[in-house]
């Protein structure tokens, strides 16, 4: 919901204009933004990785929960069961994500934008901010998936976790893409 009243509000406060008490006109002060794209596409590779991986991690707890009755029994081994710690991979890319974020806002910075610059790069901090700040909360969520895995506990309270995990992932992708869209094609 929160994405959903920033967009209106992006695109009705790009239409409206500004009064300028001193001259006692209305002026537009929506200023174009000349957004990273080169960095905010990197950033988009790793979160649409990220989110690949993070499926892989999620089918990888199914098929545990799955086969955890039959592994139970004495003397049934299901062969050699290759572990890659695909949580991990997870974290790793959320974490060069934010980093990558990080980067893009210096180089906003470095490009003469910032947060009170005008309405439009307002709304790019916003944005992007704030998805930050979600991203983060799903970073928290993967750490704890991840150390329910490493604390060894009941296979069906991780499956559970790193599928509620892998949904939220996913959400922050395909919202993350919505928003570079939007601050791509709606200047």
């Amino acid at each position: 919901m929160i994405f959903i009243s920033l967009t209106s509000a992006y695109i009705f406060r790009r239409g409206l204009p500004s009064f300028q008490g001193e001259t006692n006109t209305y002026v537009r002060d929506w200023g174009a933004i000349d957004l990273p794209w080169m960095l905010l596409g990197i950033n988009t590779a790793i979160l649409v990785i990220s989110s690949l991986t993070m499926e892989l991690a999620r089918r990888k707890a199914t098929r545990q929960a799955a086969l955890a009755p039959v592994t139970s029994i004495p003397g049934i081994s299901l062969g050699d069961e290759r572990n890659f710690p695909w949580l991990g991979v997870t974290v790793v890319l959320g974490c060069a994500f934010l980093v990558g974020q990080w980067l893009a806002w210096g180089e906003f910075h470095a490009r003469g934008f910032f947060v009170d610059t005008n309405p439009s790069s307002s709304f790019a901090f916003l944005l992007t901010i704030t998805h930050a700040v979600h991203l983060a909360g799903g970073m928290i969520a993967l750490m704890w998936a991840a150390g329910a895995s490493v604390l060894h506990k009941p296979v069906e309270s991780r499956r559970i976790a790193v599928d509620i995990t892998a949904w939220y992932w996913h959400f922050m992708a395909v919202l993350w893409i919505y928003i570079f869209l939007l601050l791509g094609l709606v200047r």
